[in-house]
């Protein structure tokens, strides 16, 4: 897989969590709108020459980006992604959380999704 299949798989899963969450299946639309978060994430890592394919890479690349960008919110939105991944195993969101929290998922993709467009741009 490509970074920009990456990058186009994270949209993917961002539609088709927005479908499932229509649909009432939750826990479904959980575990894509992690994978969304989570192929966003190795897209830029991949890039970057960073480890991507263990949760522990993930956690490292999150850590890394945040540091450079001098941005929290990628350690709080990655973090908000995982609750969305352990809602898929265990159920245990309660609806206000799904709606405070999804939109900040979402949030975290786009912005993501901007820093490895930029970083493409850019050369």
């Amino acid at each position: 897989m490509t970074e920009g299949n990456y990058i186009q798989s994270a949209q993917d899963f961002l539609a088709a969590s927005d479908r499932e969450f229509a649909a009432g299946d939750v826990r479904q639309a959980s575990e894509k709108l992690y994978g969304a978060a989570n192929q966003a994430l190795s897209a830029i890592a991949m890039r970057r020459g960073w480890g991507y394919e263990s949760h522990r890479d993930m956690k490292n690349a999150t850590q890394r980006l945040a540091a450079e960008y001098d941005d929290e919110f990628i350690i709080g939105g990655f973090g908000l992604a995982e609750k969305f991944h352990k809602n898929f195993f265990h159920g245990a969101m309660e609806e206000y959380e799904i709606a405070v929290d999804r939109p900040s998922v979402r949030n975290y993709v786009r912005r993501l999704t901007a820093i490895f467009e930029a970083e493409a741009a850019a050369g």
